[in-house]
């Protein structure tokens, strides 16, 4: 049986010092080869938030311009070896993105946009034992967190962007394009209404 349900996407995360830990290659490739399932689940071959998923080394805290690029050209490395699971697209009304989570538990994964500029999917895979502690996403968040911040495209929508998660483990993103209310045309300048022109 399926399950779906429809997260609230954050528009007011204003949570200082987050992210500013950069995660390194090299500190990156020790905390992999530590052996923890948990953490291969989180940051293995194929994951979203695996900082080696478009083929070479980039920090997910960083934000990416994902949608500038084709999701068969980006991952073809993973995909032709079944390792990937994640899948981006866009159509004419709306940007999307598809991605399995890291199965550890049940998943708590926050859906934000930052300034209508950047989607950040984060979410916890450890909690901190020191009750004392600064909000996990202020260190070395990688050690209890995953994240991929993805830069969103001047047409997008933001305000009306959707998450659904399914199953506890399928995340699916939607961003609205948009509507494209007028056309510059080319030498005049002058703008025409779109359903004028077709």
């Amino acid at each position: 049986m399926t399950s779906c349900i429809k997260l609230e996407v954050h528009t007011d995360d204003r949570t200082p010092h987050k992210w500013i830990v950069a995660l390194g290659e090299d500190v990156f490739r020790r905390f992999l080869s530590q052996g923890n399932p948990a953490v291969h689940k989180a940051f293995g071959d194929g994951s979203l938030f695996s900082p080696l998923l478009f083929g070479k080394f980039f920090d997910p805290s960083d934000a990416f311009p994902l949608w500038e690029f084709e999701s068969d050209v980006l991952l073809s490395h993973l995909q032709s070896t079944g390792q990937s699971s994640v899948d981006w697209l866009q159509t004419d009304q709306a940007y999307v993105l598809k991605a399995e989570l890291p199965g550890v538990g049940k998943n708590q994964v926050q859906v934000s946009v930052e300034n209508g500029k950047i989607v950040e999917i984060s979410g916890q895979w450890k909690e901190q034992r020191d009750p004392r502690a600064k909000d996990w996403r202020s260190g070395h968040w990688w050690e209890h967190g995953y994240v991929r911040r993805l830069e969103l495209p001047e047409d997008a929508d933001w305000r009306k962007t959707e998450a659904y998660l399914s199953n506890d483990v399928f995340l699916e993103i939607r961003i609205p394009k948009n509507p494209s209310t007028c056309d510059i045309s080319h030498g005049n300048g002058a703008a025409t209404n779109n359903s004028e022109a077709m």
